[in-house]
């Protein structure tokens, strides 16, 4: 089992930054990729960025993010970051964090495809 807790989100200004964590704990040595979605109300959730964990590991992310948010990792510390910038009104979000065990070909961005999932922090991006 893997659990996985978020942090870091709240309530920011337009233009704004935020920093998000997800520290996993467990048998987090099975670690394939981590990857980052969000849900708004009454919309459905999306991928936002995800990062394969091992050197060398590739990163993704939704195109609505590029250039502002990067995703980073500290395997060490078993945490997975997002860094969020030049943050707008539609980026709020509840910002999930999701873990995938096993090697997938192109499916990080389906939430589906992860086994375990965080409980999820707020961001609130104000105009």
């Amino acid at each position: 089992q893997v659990q996985l807790v978020e942090s870091g989100g709240g309530l920011v200004q337009a233009g704004g930054s935020l920093r998000l964590s997800c520290a996993a704990s467990g048998r987090t040595f099975s670690t394939y990729a981590m990857g980052w979605f969000r849900q708004a109300p009454g919309k459905e959730r999306e991928f936002v960025s995800s990062a394969i964990r091992w050197n060398g590991g590739s990163t993704y992310y939704a195109d609505f993010v590029k250039g502002r948010f990067t995703i980073s990792r500290d395997n060490a510390k078993n945490t997975v970051y997002l860094q969020m910038n030049s943050l707008k009104p539609e980026d709020t979000a509840v910002y999930y964090c999701a873990l995938r065990t096993t090697y997938c070909e192109g499916c990080l961005s389906i939430g589906r495809n992860y086994e375990y999932w965080g409980q999820g922090t707020q961001v609130t991006v104000s105009s």
